[in-house]
């Protein structure tokens, strides 16, 4: 019979390496691990040779920074794709690339299957079998945590040290950590009780709003058809804006979220988010929609973002529908073009200027002084006409306020 070869996305982490022995006992398979470079910073370090120690056949590490940045962080940004109004979907939007990159090495290495380490009640699961299914359907999914007999994070440590597999997860510290440039998602341990603040050693990479500078930060950021473009007059590519803008975002306590959410699968979830450059940007980019985009575009574009939001983190990236909808995204981005000032202080994010070429604020029309160019005699007629399908419904339905009799003391 001829051995197996499968490909496993693989951060290094403990469920990924249990998988690794966990499959070549269960399978008798040849193993290949594909690590996809997203702009993590402690995952990647002494991630090949964790794999090959592991036991690992061959160990890829796929740079995919700029794609991650210009195909799917932007145009989720110039979308103002925040999931239930809140999160900026990190995790989310690289599962579809990862994804892509471990069907693209197992077409290559001639694998008959790949296998990921998502859980059976996570998101995760859905965005990789749903990504595999429209690159690649000819390819068989493994799932292992979905099928294998540890029941705990517990047993997943034991077994790493029955074993020889290096992980840092330890029953102390039995965090569950995923990280690229666009943010950094944490659950387990005492996170999964909502009553239960989240602990210092939880976040990685901003610091506590009280311990900030006791000063505002100040930054202004610069975009051309709602991507950005410079930071703090300097112009920049995407992958060194992000990162520029984590840093200084970060040092301010910006970024953290502590969510309750609705999972796809049908459950609620408490997730801890860190995702300094990603708010900061969507809080930019939105107060520069707000000086560019006319009113019925502005209203409608929300509902699209609410809607490519859902497709995100439903694990739909690879659907004729979010295609579509990134050419109406892509229409309304042309003005999106300017500067905008963001005072981060403690945590919070402030407006603290904008302007634009595109700029449909009128001074002459928006003021108050003598300067004032609106025509106000023009408003009663267009009050009148406005209310006219009102007026006329309650006149023939005669539903309006009636007049009531007045109490009189005795």
């Amino acid at each position: 019979m001829k051995k197996q070869r499968i490909a496993v996305a693989y951060s290094g982490g403990l469920d990924t390496s249990v998988i690794v022995k966990w499959l070549q006992e269960k399978y008798n398979a040849d193993i290949i691990t594909v690590t996809g470079n997203l702009g993590q910073k402690k995952e990647l370090i002494g991630v090949d040779r964790k794999a090959y120690k592991t036991g690992a056949k061959r160990a890829y590490i796929v740079d995919l920074q700029k794609e991650f940045v210009y195909d799917y962080i932007f145009p989720a940004l110039k979308a103002g794709a925040l999931y239930e109004h809140t999160y900026p979907m990190a995790t989310s939007l690289g599962r579809p690339l990862l994804a892509k990159s471990l069907a693209e090495v197992a077409i290559r290495e001639r694998c008959t299957a790949v296998a990921h380490g998502c859980t059976g009640k996570g998101n995760d699961q859905v965005r990789f079998e749903a990504s595999i299914a429209a690159l690649a359907p000819e390819l068989k999914v493994l799932a292992p945590l979905r099928e294998w007999e540890f029941k705990s994070r517990e047993e997943e440590i034991a077994y790493c040290e029955k074993h020889g597999i290096p992980v840092t997860a330890t029953k102390e510290n039995p965090y569950s950590i995923d990280e690229n440039i666009w943010g950094t998602s944490i659950e387990c341990g005492v996170l999964e009780d909502p009553m239960i603040e989240p602990p210092a050693d939880a976040y990685q990479r901003t610091v506590a709003p009280k311990d900030a500078p006791d000063k505002p930060t100040y930054v202004t950021i610069e975009f051309k058809e709602g991507v950005p473009v410079g930071l703090n007059g300097a112009k920049m590519d995407g992958i060194a804006l992000i990162h520029a803008l984590n840093d200084i975002a970060g040092r301010n306590g910006v970024g953290r979220l502590d969510l309750v959410e609705n999972r796809l699968v049908g459950i609620k979830s408490r997730e801890i988010y860190e995702a300094p450059a990603a708010l900061t940007l969507h809080f930019a980019h939105r107060e520069l929609e707000r000086l560019t985009l006319d009113k019925e575009v502005s209203h409608y574009k929300a509902k699209v973002a609410h809607d490519y939001a859902d497709l995100i983190y439903n694990g739909l990236w690879f659907t004729p529908l979010r295609h579509s909808l990134d050419a109406f995204i892509n229409e309304t981005q042309k003005t999106v073009n300017g500067i905008v000032k963001v005072k981060l202080y403690k945590g919070n994010l402030d407006i603290a200027g904008r302007t634009s070429p595109n700029s449909l604020y009128d001074t002459k029309l928006a003021t108050y002084t003598a300067e004032d160019s609106y025509d106000h005699k023009a408003s009663e007629g267009f009050i009148k006409i406005f209310s006219l399908p009102m007026k006329t419904y309650y006149r023939v339905n005669k539903n309006g306020l009636k007049k009531k009799k007045r109490l009189v003391k005795k």
